[in-house]
């Protein structure tokens, strides 16, 4: 097994003896400054050692391994971002879309992860950016629940994006929550105002990748919208629990220039292997997440 597959277990273990959710908002891994407000610089802290503890890291003894491990899933992604062209309307390469066929696929540990290892570029920024309206995870996990993010700015065309980007302590990285849960957020992903958002967010930096949190391919159709929203895509899955048509469903989704990699997890992997990641079935959005 390998030790991102170790990490995930480590994580689902601690799902499955109810330590991580639901998630408490005053113990947050990220702060914010008290008395903040969306006129002022904001700067959230990010508790690495927290988020070890809650198993959204691996234990120090395996961290460089780890990172290793993580380098190689980044880097035909950072290829693709500096070489691939965008025109003709298609979505920017630097958009790239974490996603899974089913809840429970580890997409969201898969994206805290990919975003910290590719802030540790020395030519690239990253902003992560909580997609996931129906379950923003990413949101609840750095204690920004009660933050403005994006669905506030594409229901507000006067609320521009940029001020609502949370930088973070971690050099390169940057965070924008879900903001206020919205009745229509599908229809608002799917607007003109979000295309707009992203090629701003794009256009700030040619060095900046937006790396999406998404919700489930199958069971949303706001994963659905984003995936055409995508300059590529990576799709996360278990081996042996997420149905094979379910991944075939999902695969066929995707098209092919949006490609990014497949992360599948518990299978026999050496660090030289491309397959990473995790994944089960159950409804999705406000209730718990189901058990593994």
């Amino acid at each position: 097994m390998s030790l991102v597959e170790q990490a995930i277990a480590k994580l689902r273990r601690a799902e499955g003896q109810g330590l991580l959710e639901p998630k408490d908002l005053s113990r947050p891994v990220g702060n914010l400054p008290a008395g903040h407000d969306a006129n002022e610089a904001k700067r959230l802290t990010i508790d690495l050692q927290a988020l070890r503890a809650e198993g959204y890291l691996p234990d120090e003894a395996v961290e460089r391994k780890f990172a290793e491990q993580y380098r190689q899933i980044k880097r035909p992604l950072i290829q693709t971002a500096l070489t691939g062209r965008s025109g003709g309307g298609a979505p920017d390469p630097r958009i790239i879309m974490v996603t899974s066929a089913l809840p429970g696929d580890g997409k969201t540990f898969t994206s805290i992860n990919l975003a910290l290892s590719i802030a540790r570029e020395r030519d690239f920024s990253v902003l992560l950016i909580d997609a996931d309206a129906p379950k923003p995870q990413i949101s609840h996990i750095f204690g920004l629940r009660e933050e403005r993010g994006l669905l506030d700015a594409l229901g507000d065309d006067g609320l521009p994006i940029e001020s609502l980007i949370l930088p973070t302590n971690v050099p390169g990285l940057s965070i924008l929550p879900a903001g206020t849960p919205a009745e229509n957020a599908a229809e608002l992903l799917n607007s003109n105002r979000m295309r707009q958002t992203l090629k701003t967010l794009c256009g700030q930096s040619s060095r900046r990748i937006v790396l999406l949190d998404s919700p489930p391919l199958l069971l949303t159709a706001e994963g659905r919208i984003l995936l055409g929203l995508a300059g590529q895509t990576v799709l996360v899955v278990r081996a042996g629990q997420t149905p094979k048509h379910a991944v075939q469903d999902a695969i066929a989704m995707i098209g092919a220039p949006q490609v990014g990699g497949l992360v599948l997890n518990e299978v026999p992997a050496s660090p030289a292997d491309h397959y990473y990641g995790y994944g089960t079935y159950g409804s999705y959005g406000d209730e718990p997440a189901a058990k593994p």
